[in-house]
C-alpha cells in the first residue's frame, strides 16, 4: 500500500517513500492515531521526522522532555517509548487534550507522560527555571516560535537539544514564490525565528529538510 504523503512535506515524492521504507511500519495504537490523524486533518509530526527525533533521544540518553503542542498525543507517546523519557506536553485544545488522554491511557503510558492544558506561551511563562529540561520540541503555533524562544532557553538545560519541527512550512520559508498571501505572517515571523537562532551564540543549529524542516538547535 502507498504511504500517506502530506501536503505539507517539503521533499519530492520518491524521497519521501524511499525514507518511509527505511524505518518500521506503523502498528497498533501508532497505526490508528496516523489514520485518525489523516482523516480528521490533524496535524501530527510526519514519520521520517518523528523517527529522526526518537534516535536523537536514544543517542541524547533524554530523561526529561517538554513538548509544545501535544494534538492527539502522537509525538509525546513516541517520544516516550523511543527513550523511556518523563514527558511533560502542553495542548491549548481542550477537545484535543481529551483525545490524547484517552490515547496515553491506551499506550500504557500515563505515568510518562504529564498533559498541561493552555496556552503555551503562559504555560512555559509560570515554569520555574530550575525545571531544567534534557530536549524541548516544539510543534505548536507556527507564528508563536519567536515567543516560546525565551522560556524554551531557559528551560532547557546546557547541553540540551532544542526542536523545532515545521519550520519550513511547505517551502514558504525557503521561497517567495511559494508563499500564499493568508500566510504571510506566519512565514515572515518563522523566518526571523531561523534567523535568531542562526545567530545566537549560545545554540548552535541545523535545518534539515525532512518533512516540513526540522530545526535542531544544541544549547551550548
Amino acid at each position: 500500500m502507498k504511504a500517506w504523503i502530506e501536503e505539507d512535506n517539503i521533499n519530492y515524492e520518491y524521497i519521501i517513500r524511499y525514507l518511509r521504507d527505511t524505518i518500521p511500519s506503523p502498528e497498533g495504537l501508532i497505526l490508528e492515531m496516523e489514520e485518525y490523524a489523516k482523516k480528521h486533518e490533524v496535524p501530527i509530526s510526519q514519520p521520517e521526522s518523528i523517527r529522526f527525533v526518537e534516535v536523537l533521544l536514544k543517542i541524547a540518553g533524554a530523561k526529561k522532555i517538554l513538548e509544545l503542542g501535544t494534538a492527539i498525543g502522537y509525538s509525546a507517546i513516541r517520544m516516550t517509548r523511543a527513550s523511556g523519557a518523563d514527558v511533560v506536553t502542553v495542548e491549548i485544545s481542550e477537545e484535543m487534550a481529551k483525545i490524547a488522554t484517552e490515547n496515553f491511557r491506551k499506550a500504557e503510558c500515563t505515568d510518562k507522560i504529564t498533559l498541561l492544558i493552555g496556552d503555551a506561551r503562559e504555560v512555559v511563562s509560570d515554569m520555574e527555571g530550575e525545571e531544567l529540561f534534557d530536549v524541548i520540541f516544539v510543534d505548536a503555533a507556527k507564528g508563536q516560535y519567536m515567543e516560546f524562544f525565551p522560556h524554551c532557553e531557559r528551560l532547557l538545560k546546557k547541553g540540551g537539544m532544542l526542536i523545532s519541527d515545521n519550520v519550513l512550512y511547505k517551502g514558504m520559508t525557503a521561497n517567495d514564490e511559494l508563499v500564499v498571501r493568508r500566510k504571510i505572517t506566519i512565514v515572515r515571523r518563522l523566518r526571523n525565528y531561523l534567523e535568531m537562532l542562526k545567530n545566537n551564540e549560545q545554540f548552535s543549529t541545523a535545518l534539515l529538510p525532512i518533512g516540513d524542516g526540522v530545526a535542531l538547535s544544541f544549547k551550548e
